[in-house]
């Protein structure tokens, strides 16, 4: 029995229909309302913006060696920074990037399971305990090397 080859435009192919499907879950739907929810949220656009303005001025601050200065401005922005991330919006959306992030991390961890298993079958090998079939018949007590 011939297995068919394919090339990697092929298999780059099969990954757009797959991140076509990742991108169409109920999991990315959401991040996207959450995301927009929080690009809508006044409070937390004028919140984001003083934080730029913080780090700039601890940017500053740093690179002029004002070490009291620095650490009064980096107290603001842990306060803002924590005022932000108390938001049931926010936490809402870092929530979304979680269960995105969990998908993505499934995906690949099913195609290099199952890349590894396919390799494994196709020699022979053991599958339970992850032996290709040259390793099995390699260590196998009496066999001849």
């Amino acid at each position: 029995m011939t297995t068919k080859l394919y090339t990697k435009d092929e298999i780059v192919e099969k990954a757009k229909e797959i991140a076509h499907m990742i991108a169409n879950t109920e999991e990315v739907e959401f991040f996207k309302k959450a995301e927009e929810q929080i690009n809508e949220n006044q409070f937390v656009r004028e919140k984001i913006a003083s934080l730029k303005a913080l780090q700039k001025q601890a940017v500053n601050f740093q690179h002029l060696g004002k070490e009291k200065a620095l650490k009064m401005i980096e107290g603001k922005i842990t306060g803002i920074e924590t005022e932000i991330d108390e938001l049931p919006v926010v936490q809402q959306f870092k929530q979304s990037q979680t269960e995105v992030n969990e998908l993505l991390q499934l995906v690949s961890n099913a195609i290099a399971n199952n890349v590894t298993d396919e390799v494994i079958a196709s020699t022979g090998g053991d599958v339970l305990k992850g032996e290709t079939g040259s390793k099995v018949r390699n260590s196998t007590p009496g066999s001849c090397s």
